[in-house]
This record gives C-alpha cells, sequence and structure tokens, in this order.
C-alpha cells in the first residue's frame, strides 16, 4: 500500500462527498478544483483528480492504472460474518468493473454482443411499451414522486426484461441491490441491519447462479443467453462469470438509469420555461440527455490503483496510490465546458462527457440507456406537457456517495 502524504492538500474542513458536501456537490467540486488538478484527502485516502483531460486519459491508460479496486470500500466497520459474505456472495469470479486487460477484453467482447445495435433495436419497441404502462396510471392523480412512482421501475423493468429476469422476481432484485449498495457506501447501520443486508445479497448471488443453470439448459432471447452461449472472437464466458455478472447488471443498469432520468427532469423543471421547451420540441431530446447526464452525472467517480509510479499532472503518485477519478468535477470543467454549471442542451453534439467513462470501462449498456432515457423523456413529455414541481425545497439525495441519488422527485402533472 502506498504511503499517505504528510499533509492533506484538500479544503481545510476536509471534502465530505458523504456528510456535509452532499447536497451541494458541485459547490465542493469547485472549491477542490481550485486547490489544484490533483488534491489528496485523507478522509477518503485517496488522490482526488478534478480535471477533464487527466481523467480521461488516465481511463485509456490501463497499464499504469488497475481497476481491481475500483468499487468504494465499505463505510462501516463491518461485523465479520458480514464481512465474509461480501467477500464471497458472488463466487471466485469479478465483476466485469474490476478486471483489467486481457481478462477484461475476453469477457467484454461478450457483453458487447449482447448491447450491439442489432441486438438493441427490437428492445425499443419493449421499452416505450414498459414506459406507456407505469406512466398511463399517474396521469389520473395529482402529484407523484417521479423517482419511486416512474423512474426506478421503469430502469429495473427494462434492464431485467433485457436480461431475461423472470417478472415474479423483480421486486426481489431491487431489494437486493439496494442491499449491495447499503453494505458498500451505506451510512448508521446496526449491526442487524447490515446482516439483513448481507443475507439478501447472499440471496442474490444464490438466485443468479439458479438462473444461469436454468438459462444454459434451456437458452432464450435475452442477454443471459447471450452470454451463456455466444463466442465472440473465440471468448468464451464460464457459468460462474455469468452468473457474477448477473447482479452487476442488475444494478447498474437501473440505480443510475433512473437517478440520470430524475436529475435532468428535475433540472427542466427547475429552468423557466425548460420542461415547455421539451415539449414544444425547441429542446433536442437526444441532446438534452447528454447535456442531462454531463450537468449532474449519476455516478460522481471511480477509484483507481496505481500500478506504478506515475505524474498526473505535475503530482508524483506513488505506487499503490488510490486514485478517485470525480467524474462530476470533469464534467464540470471551466476548461472545456463554458458555463459548466448551466443545462445548455445545444453543446451537442460537438461536445462529449465523463459519465459513461472512457477507454477500456467505458459502459457497456451506454446505448440502451441513452435510448431508455430518450424514450422516457419523450413519453413522459407526451403525456405530462404541464409537468411541474411540487415543492421548491432543495434536492435532497442519498448518502450513496460516489452514486449520486435523488430521495425524492415530487410533481404535479
Amino acid at each position: 500500500m502506498a504511503p499517505e502524504p504528510l499533509t492533506d492538500t484538500g479544503p481545510p474542513e476536509g471534502f465530505d462527498p458523504r456528510g456535509r458536501d452532499r447536497d451541494d456537490l458541485y459547490g465542493a467540486l469547485a472549491r477542490l478544483r481550485d486547490l489544484g488538478e490533483v488534491v489528496y484527502s485523507r478522509q477518503l485516502q485517496a488522490w482526488c483528480v478534478t480535471g477533464h483531460e487527466d481523467i480521461a486519459a488516465i481511463l485509456r491508460n490501463d497499464a499504469d492504472f488497475s481497476a481491481r479496486d475500483h468499487k468504494p470500500r465499505p463505510t462501516l466497520d463491518l461485523p465479520p460474518d458480514v464481512a465474509e459474505i461480501l467477500r464471497t456472495w458472488s463466487g471466485d469470479s469479478a465483476s466485469l468493473g474490476e478486471m483489467d486487460p486481457p481478462e477484461h477484453t475476453r469477457v467484454r467482447s461478450v457483453i458487447n454482443a449482447g448491447f450491439t445495435p442489432w441486438a438493441l433495436q427490437p428492445a425499443e419497441a419493449d421499452i416505450r411499451a414498459t414506459a406507456v404502462q407505469l406512466l398511463q396510471p399517474l396521469t389520473e392523480v395529482a402529484e407523484f414522486d417521479l423517482v419511486a412512482d416512474f423512474a426506478l421501475p421503469y430502469a429495473l423493468t427494462v434492464i431485467l426484461r433485457f436480461l431475461g429476469i423472470p417478472e415474479e422476481h423483480h421486486q426481489d432484485c431491487l431489494r437486493w441491490s439496494d442491499h449491495k449498495v447499503q453494505l458498500m457506501v451505506g451510512r448508521d447501520h446496526t449491526p442487524q441491519q447490515l446482516r439483513e443486508c448481507a443475507t439478501g445479497l447472499r440471496d442474490f448471488g444464490a438466485f443468479a447462479r439458479e438462473l444461469t443453470a436454468r438459462r444454459l439448459a434451456e437458452p432464450r432471447e435475452d442477454l443471459i443467453s447471450t452470454m451463456l452461449h455466444e463466442s465472440p472472437h473465440g471468448h468464451r464466458l464460464t457459468p460462474e462469470e455469468v452468473a457474477a455478472l448477473i447482479p452487476t447488471l442488475i444494478i447498474t443498469g437501473h440505480t443510475t438509469l433512473a437517478q440520470g432520468l430524475a436529475i435532468t427532469v428535475r433540472h427542466q423543471l427547475r429552468s423557466p420555461g425548460g420542461w415547455t421547451a421539451v415539449v414544444d420540441g425547441r429542446v433536442s431530446i437526444p441532446h438534452l440527455v447528454e447535456e442531462g447526464l454531463r450537468l449532474d452525472c449519476p455516478v460522481v467517480g471511480m477509484y483507481r490503483t496505481t500500478v506504478r509510479e506515475v505524474t498526473v499532472a505535475g503530482q508524483v503518485l506513488p505506487a499503490g496510490s488510490k486514485v478517485l477519478l470525480l467524474y462530476g468535477a470533469a464534467n464540470h470543467d471551466p476548461g472545456r465546458y463554458p458555463e459548466p454549471d448551466h443545462c445548455r442542451p445545444e453543446r451537442w453534439p460537438t461536445a462529449a462527457h465523463l459519465a459513461f467513462g472512457r477507454g477500456t470501462h467505458y459502459c457497456a449498456g451506454a446505448g440502451l440507456a441513452r435510448a431508455e432515457l430518450r424514450i422516457a423523456l419523450e413519453e413522459l413529455a407526451a403525456r405530462f406537457p404541464g409537468l411541474s414541481a411540487a415543492s421548491e425545497a432543495g434536492p435532497v439525495y442519498r448518502p450513496t456517495f460516489p452514486l449520486r441519488a435523488l430521495t425524492a422527485l415530487r410533481v404535479r402533472p
């Protein structure tokens, strides 16, 4: 493990995205950027990188920066039995985000076969039908929560149907996904609550292995079957590898999508005439999708570990250093985005953001996510031309850094 710097180069009061800076995250990121492009945070025990070009370069550099320890470490002291379940629940295979080349290259080539334009095109009709089915009952109420009543069930249903998860298990997958998030980045849980989450996580792993065995014997037209039975470029995945990938695809495939949708709608509702511009077509919805992801990225950052001593923006980082790539700061880099704190859909398609990452670990489901966000905004605009915020109160985010998650978004049709 790399030694910590002798001094904390972060703000005097510390960079606290899990607590004090949670709701004013971008103000905190701007203050952090003012201190330098690479700033050490003793609180996070990581070098925080804020510049767009630096982060993009690191994401392309698999030789010097490993993704093996890319996930946030649990913020709580876990009981030994809980820690053991967290270590073993998904089997011996690593998740895709934890892999480095060449292992990542082999696994990613198989997953990519399920996310080609040819594979995504027939899914669009089902995605739209899902949106319509969920939105229709909301046209008859005076107020609803866009997060709980539409964004989360919509995103979850789409990815589970795409994977081939039976509908009777959809609510289980939602609960298990939250158990994983709470174990990794939750706060203030009792040992009993942690054990309940760990039990759910263990059940999640067992379910994934059982479903994998069924699809191995009886393949269907779904992503799980594709991963088990396709062999692009001669690469194949073992059933154990597929079972380990299923929970990751479920969790990342719905949590970030739901938040990206809610955050984008919230910004339009806060902007004078913003929603009307979407409804009457003055704002391009595909461009709004990109700008919404840039403006308030659902994943604020991701970790890497230096393989050897490297220099980033003039700062020497020893081998074994933990590096936090702050996508949220990069997407607000004023050197790349004029007026970075303002929603400007007209930036696109000439700009590019880091919400989906870059390089080897660029989000495999980016095409599906873009289609989901576009279709959801189209259907919302068609059914709710007068949509408005139900409260002027500021947003409240869940304490789940680096995930950016609104607790609710109350709206009126």
